[in-house]
Protein backbone atom coordinates (compact mmCIF):
# COMPACT_ATOMS: atom_id res chain seq x y z
CA UNK A 1 0.00 0.00 0.00
CA UNK A 2 2.61 2.33 0.84
CA UNK A 3 4.68 1.59 -2.43
CA UNK A 4 1.66 2.19 -4.27
CA UNK A 5 0.88 5.85 -2.68
CA UNK A 6 4.28 6.52 -3.35
CA UNK A 7 3.68 5.74 -7.10
CA UNK A 8 0.49 7.79 -7.42
CA UNK A 9 2.43 10.82 -5.89
CA UNK A 10 5.28 10.53 -8.40
CA UNK A 11 2.63 10.09 -10.83
CA UNK A 12 1.22 13.34 -10.03
CA UNK A 13 3.67 15.42 -8.47
CA UNK A 14 3.59 18.99 -10.00
CA UNK A 15 7.75 18.49 -11.07
CA UNK A 16 7.04 15.54 -13.28
CA UNK A 17 4.03 17.63 -15.38
CA UNK A 18 6.97 20.02 -15.64
CA UNK A 19 9.66 17.63 -16.97
CA UNK A 20 7.09 16.37 -19.21
CA UNK A 21 5.83 19.44 -20.54
CA UNK A 22 9.43 21.11 -20.97
CA UNK A 23 9.65 17.28 -22.80
CA UNK A 24 7.54 18.17 -25.07
CA UNK A 25 8.97 21.83 -25.80
CA UNK A 26 12.04 20.64 -26.73
CA UNK A 27 10.78 17.59 -29.09
CA UNK A 28 8.60 20.10 -30.94
CA UNK A 29 11.49 22.57 -30.97
CA UNK A 30 15.08 20.53 -31.85
CA UNK A 31 13.18 16.46 -31.90
CA UNK A 32 13.45 13.58 -29.41
CA UNK A 33 16.42 12.22 -31.22
CA UNK A 34 18.20 15.23 -30.65
CA UNK A 35 17.04 16.20 -26.97
CA UNK A 36 18.83 14.91 -24.09
CA UNK A 37 18.06 14.38 -20.33
CA UNK A 38 20.98 17.28 -19.64
CA UNK A 39 18.83 19.53 -21.88
CA UNK A 40 15.44 18.68 -20.18
CA UNK A 41 16.82 19.23 -16.74
CA UNK A 42 18.35 22.65 -18.06
CA UNK A 43 15.44 23.91 -19.61
CA UNK A 44 13.37 23.14 -16.31
CA UNK A 45 16.06 24.35 -14.14
CA UNK A 46 17.19 21.30 -12.08
CA UNK A 47 19.57 19.05 -11.96
CA UNK A 48 19.63 15.37 -14.42
CA UNK A 49 19.65 13.87 -10.99
CA UNK A 50 16.37 15.31 -10.51
CA UNK A 51 14.68 14.21 -13.83
CA UNK A 52 16.01 10.43 -12.54
CA UNK A 53 13.90 10.96 -9.23
CA UNK A 54 10.58 10.47 -11.34
CA UNK A 55 12.03 8.57 -14.82
CA UNK A 56 14.14 6.18 -14.34
CA UNK A 57 15.39 6.53 -18.23
CA UNK A 58 14.75 8.98 -21.17
CA UNK A 59 12.86 5.78 -22.98
CA UNK A 60 10.55 6.01 -19.78
CA UNK A 61 10.12 9.81 -20.77
CA UNK A 62 9.21 9.07 -24.14
CA UNK A 63 6.66 6.32 -23.15
CA UNK A 64 4.75 8.78 -20.89
CA UNK A 65 5.03 10.98 -23.54
CA UNK A 66 3.73 8.50 -26.46
CA UNK A 67 1.22 7.24 -24.04
CA UNK A 68 0.10 10.96 -23.05
CA UNK A 69 -0.10 12.07 -26.68
CA UNK A 70 -2.28 8.55 -27.80
CA UNK A 71 -4.60 9.11 -24.69
CA UNK A 72 -5.79 12.31 -26.24
CA UNK A 73 -6.40 10.49 -29.26
CA UNK A 74 -8.36 8.05 -27.44
CA UNK A 75 -10.39 10.48 -25.41
CA UNK A 76 -11.83 12.55 -28.80
CA UNK A 77 -12.58 9.25 -30.30
CA UNK A 78 -14.37 8.07 -26.94
CA UNK A 79 -16.48 11.26 -27.64
CA UNK A 80 -17.51 10.60 -31.29
CA UNK A 81 -18.54 7.27 -29.50
CA UNK A 82 -20.99 8.19 -27.88
CA UNK A 83 -22.72 10.08 -30.53
CA UNK A 84 -26.31 9.46 -31.48
CA UNK A 85 -27.16 7.90 -34.60
CA UNK A 86 -26.72 4.26 -36.51
CA UNK A 87 -23.67 2.28 -35.43
CA UNK A 88 -22.22 2.96 -39.11
CA UNK A 89 -22.36 6.80 -38.37
CA UNK A 90 -20.56 6.16 -35.23
CA UNK A 91 -17.96 3.80 -36.24
CA UNK A 92 -17.11 5.74 -39.32
CA UNK A 93 -17.38 9.09 -36.56
CA UNK A 94 -14.27 7.61 -34.73
CA UNK A 95 -12.86 6.45 -37.61
CA UNK A 96 -12.77 9.81 -39.17
CA UNK A 97 -11.81 11.32 -35.76
CA UNK A 98 -8.48 9.18 -35.36
CA UNK A 99 -7.75 9.62 -38.69
CA UNK A 100 -7.96 13.44 -38.62
CA UNK A 101 -6.07 13.79 -35.27
CA UNK A 102 -2.85 11.70 -36.49
CA UNK A 103 -3.08 13.37 -40.17
CA UNK A 104 -3.34 17.21 -37.97
CA UNK A 105 -0.29 15.96 -35.88
CA UNK A 106 1.59 14.80 -39.43
CA UNK A 107 0.93 18.26 -40.92
CA UNK A 108 1.34 20.94 -38.19
CA UNK A 109 3.44 18.94 -35.36
CA UNK A 110 6.31 16.59 -37.25
CA UNK A 111 9.22 16.33 -34.93
CA UNK A 112 6.83 15.41 -32.25
CA UNK A 113 5.26 13.00 -34.75
CA UNK A 114 8.46 11.55 -35.29
CA UNK A 115 8.78 9.89 -32.25
CA UNK A 116 4.79 8.39 -32.10
CA UNK A 117 6.01 7.10 -35.49
CA UNK A 118 9.05 5.45 -34.06
CA UNK A 119 7.11 4.40 -31.49
CA UNK A 120 4.38 2.84 -33.86
CA UNK A 121 7.33 1.06 -36.41
CA UNK A 122 8.48 -0.20 -33.11
CA UNK A 123 5.87 -1.53 -31.65
CA UNK A 124 6.26 0.33 -28.28
CA UNK A 125 4.58 -1.67 -25.81
CA UNK A 126 2.53 1.37 -24.86
CA UNK A 127 1.38 1.50 -28.87
CA UNK A 128 0.06 -2.38 -28.70
CA UNK A 129 -1.72 -1.06 -25.52
CA UNK A 130 -3.19 1.80 -27.56
CA UNK A 131 -4.49 -0.94 -30.21
CA UNK A 132 -6.30 -3.17 -27.19
CA UNK A 133 -8.33 0.37 -26.04
CA UNK A 134 -8.88 1.04 -29.73
CA UNK A 135 -10.88 -2.27 -30.10
CA UNK A 136 -12.27 -2.43 -26.46
CA UNK A 137 -14.09 1.05 -27.92
CA UNK A 138 -15.40 -0.37 -30.80
CA UNK A 139 -16.21 -3.70 -29.28
CA UNK A 140 -19.40 -2.62 -27.51
CA UNK A 141 -20.44 -0.22 -30.21
CA UNK A 142 -20.55 -3.17 -32.91
CA UNK A 143 -22.31 -5.54 -30.00
CA UNK A 144 -24.40 -2.92 -29.90
CA UNK A 145 -25.38 -2.71 -33.80
CA UNK A 146 -26.18 -5.96 -33.97
CA UNK A 147 -28.17 -5.71 -31.18
CA UNK A 148 -30.42 -3.26 -33.52
CA UNK A 149 -29.71 -5.64 -36.50
CA UNK A 150 -27.76 -3.18 -37.88
CA UNK A 151 -23.75 -5.60 -38.40
CA UNK A 152 -23.64 -8.86 -38.80
CA UNK A 153 -23.35 -11.44 -36.60
CA UNK A 154 -20.17 -12.81 -35.13
CA UNK A 155 -17.67 -11.93 -32.54
CA UNK A 156 -17.96 -8.34 -31.65
CA UNK A 157 -14.32 -8.09 -30.06
CA UNK A 158 -13.12 -10.49 -33.09
CA UNK A 159 -15.18 -7.68 -35.26
CA UNK A 160 -13.51 -4.94 -33.74
CA UNK A 161 -10.05 -6.36 -33.96
CA UNK A 162 -10.57 -6.97 -37.74
CA UNK A 163 -12.10 -3.64 -38.57
CA UNK A 164 -8.39 -1.68 -36.65
CA UNK A 165 -6.41 -4.13 -38.54
CA UNK A 166 -8.04 -3.26 -41.89
CA UNK A 167 -7.84 0.38 -41.05
CA UNK A 168 -4.61 0.14 -39.89
CA UNK A 169 -2.67 2.55 -42.30
CA UNK A 170 -5.01 5.02 -41.81
CA UNK A 171 -5.31 4.89 -37.96
CA UNK A 172 -1.19 4.85 -37.29
CA UNK A 173 0.72 7.42 -37.00
CA UNK A 174 2.89 7.21 -40.09
CA UNK A 175 6.12 9.37 -41.12
CA UNK A 176 5.76 12.28 -42.97
CA UNK A 177 8.31 10.42 -45.70
CA UNK A 178 6.38 7.28 -45.34
CA UNK A 179 4.40 5.98 -48.36
CA UNK A 180 1.72 6.37 -48.10
CA UNK A 181 -1.48 3.32 -48.08
CA UNK A 182 -2.59 3.37 -51.89
CA UNK A 183 -6.40 3.52 -50.82
CA UNK A 184 -7.90 6.62 -49.59
CA UNK A 185 -9.21 6.78 -45.97
CA UNK A 186 -12.85 7.45 -47.59
CA UNK A 187 -12.67 4.28 -49.63
CA UNK A 188 -11.12 1.72 -47.50
CA UNK A 189 -13.37 3.24 -44.39
CA UNK A 190 -16.25 2.76 -46.93
CA UNK A 191 -15.03 -0.77 -47.91
CA UNK A 192 -14.47 -2.06 -44.13
CA UNK A 193 -17.86 -0.56 -42.56
CA UNK A 194 -20.00 -2.29 -45.81
CA UNK A 195 -18.30 -5.14 -44.86
CA UNK A 196 -20.03 -5.23 -41.33
CA UNK A 197 -23.16 -3.85 -42.34
CA UNK A 198 -26.06 -5.70 -43.19
CA UNK A 199 -27.35 -4.95 -46.15
CA UNK A 200 -30.38 -2.46 -45.33
CA UNK A 201 -27.87 -0.63 -43.09
CA UNK A 202 -25.63 -0.02 -46.47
Amino acid sequence: MMQEQRANQVRWSPTRRLILQTTVELYREIGYRKTTVADIARRAAMSPANIYRFFRSKQEIEEVVVGELLAEVFHAAANAAHGSGSARYRLEAVLRTIYQLHERRVADDKRLNELIATATNENWPIMLSYVDRMAGLLTPMIAAGQARGEIRGGSAATLACCLFTAMDAHLRTRQVSGVRARSTFDEMMDFCVNALCLPQQL
